[in-house]
């Protein structure tokens, strides 16, 4: 039995830290920042973020995913996170869930993306089915799994611009799902579908069947993870953007 194992409950115990418009790159940071140093399970939940800013997984090429014209002459904040997977837009109207856990405290789930997925979407099952609404998606995740140690992190589109997709080219390889379809065409927005505050209650109740739950302040995070660690996301700058648009123009 796992040392964070609540005695009282049988659960495990997991780390609750509600955020409320913070800046996806803090997120992340923290989201990495805690991975890689402390020992806790935690589910941090942030309702939006402060302005709108392209995430991409690690091994994404700017190139390949974006329209790099418009986002640079707009100005558009772009981060390379820790975690594989695909490109999102975020903003206020996003919000996001993630879980980072201990192999140990979930024991039925093996440390692979596949196994995490369902174990994920099981959880989700008792917010909503899956993260598709018919044919239409409303949020993406992404993994990172380190040793015993894993995280699975989702943005929930409860609301989206229009004008944001565009900065988003189409993939190259897309899942069956999608058929080609552009971004407006095979994403939904969950407000259509449930109220923002029922979705924040209903995770979080979800999350406390399987887990004890301790709310942690952001203050208080530096008690729980000490010590240097790998420091990946990143926000990438002008210049690369710049270069990145430069040599697909000279490959044209």
């Amino acid at each position: 039995m796992s040392v964070n194992r609540a005695k009282n409950l049988g659960l495990p115990l997991m780390n609750l830290v509600r955020l409320k418009g913070a800046p996806i790159l803090e997120q992340l940071h923290l989201e990495e920042r805690l991975l890689r140093t402390s020992s806790d399970n935690w589910c941090i939940v942030n309702d939006g973020t402060n302005v709108p800013t392209i995430v991409m997984g690690m091994s994404g090429k700017p190139s390949q995913l974006l329209e790099l014209g418009p986002v640079i002459q707009d100005r558009i904040p772009v981060i390379k996170r820790f975690t594989g997977r695909g490109t999102v837009i975020v903003d206020k109207s996003t919000m996001f869930v993630s879980l980072i856990c201990n192999k140990d405290d979930v024991p039925n789930v093996q440390p692979y993306p596949r196994s995490v997925m369902a174990w994920s979407g099981s959880l989700y099952g008792e917010v909503f089915k899956d993260y598709v609404f018919g044919d239409r998606k409303f949020g993406g995740n992404a993994q990172s799994i380190i040793r015993n140690r894993w995280i699975h992190h989702t943005s929930f589109l409860w609301d989206y611009n229009v004008r944001n997709m565009a900065y988003l080219k189409l993939p190259s390889r897309v899942p069956q799902y999608r058929l080609e379809r552009d971004h407006t065409d095979f994403v939904c927005r969950m407000k259509d579908y449930i109220e923002r505050s029922d979705f924040v209650e209903k995770t979080v109740k979800a999350v406390g069947n399987q887990f004890t739950l301790k709310q942690v302040n952001l203050e208080d995070i530096d008690s729980y993870a000490k010590g240097e660690h790998l420091k990946s996301t990143r926000l990438l700058t002008l210049k690369e953007l710049e270069e990145a648009m430069a040599g697909t123009t000279h490959n044209a």
